[in-house]
């Protein structure tokens, strides 16, 4: 598939939100819905959003114990989404429990079941802080081939890991990108991030960008701009 581009709107404004929803839907494939916004205005944003045109990821990063999490998975997907995602953290257990809560609502596979490797906003010496053994790159690739055999569609990690993501998980596995920096734009609170151009030459396959959009003056005319940094040379 062609490498396509999700806003994360990460905010609080019920009226921004939605606002930037409709000024986006012509230029982005995908909006995505955060913790902020959904806890900010629940179920009911995520139907506006839904019932746009973009398709619509819900970015929850649902991590608890196995019932829980096939329970709350189903309810995210009963709200029309097109994408959610689980902690790779939470197991075996969860994921499968996960995958088989959005599969009792929507057999026809249409909902997307991916899993939170490592934050991009986590580096190898986060993760010794945190008493993890292993660099970061080597954990998302550990995380990411479980999601795999736990019957998820995807992961969530840096570009910087996408290659060899694809490697191990193969060229069907949706692999989704945020810490995505254009090349005009500042690196924020993000550790390990990339460019478009980058981060579509390692395989990923849904890039997420957020404030380099939505701060723009223009927001369409920045998400143009990204679109463009996408293409490969040959398309350009």
């Amino acid at each position: 598939m062609a490498a396509e581009l999700c806003v994360a709107l990460d905010g609080s404004d019920h009226g921004w939100i939605v606002t930037m929803a409709r000024h986006l839907g012509p230029h982005v494939d995908w909006i995505k819905v955060g913790l902020e916004a959904f806890t900010a205005h629940g179920p009911d944003l995520v139907r506006e959003i839904c019932s746009q045109e973009p398709s619509t990821f819900l970015d929850l990063k649902l991590h608890d114990i196995p019932t829980t999490v096939a329970r709350a998975a189903g309810n995210c997907t009963r709200l029309g989404v097109d994408l959610l995602n689980v902690h790779a953290g939470g197991g075996r257990a969860m994921m499968e429990a996960a995958v088989a809560g959005v599969r009792e609502v929507d057999p026809s596979g249409r909902t997307k079941v991916i899993a939170v490797t490592i934050l991009t906003s986590l580096d190898s010496a986060a993760l010794a802080e945190m008493a993890f053994d292993h660099r970061s790159d080597a954990l998302v690739l550990r995380w990411a081939e479980l999601a795999l055999h736990c019957g998820l569609d995807g992961v969530v990690a840096s570009a910087k890991e996408a290659a060899n993501i694809r490697r191990v998980c193969g060229p069907d596995f949706l692999i989704v990108t945020p810490g995505i920096r254009p090349s005009w734009a500042a690196g924020d609170d993000q550790r390990r991030i990339v460019t478009p151009e980058d981060a579509v030459a390692a395989g990923s396959n849904i890039l997420v960008v957020g404030r380099p959009i939505t701060t723009a003056d223009d927001p369409g005319a920045a998400a143009e701009a990204v679109l463009t940094e996408m293409k490969s040379p040959s398309e350009s």
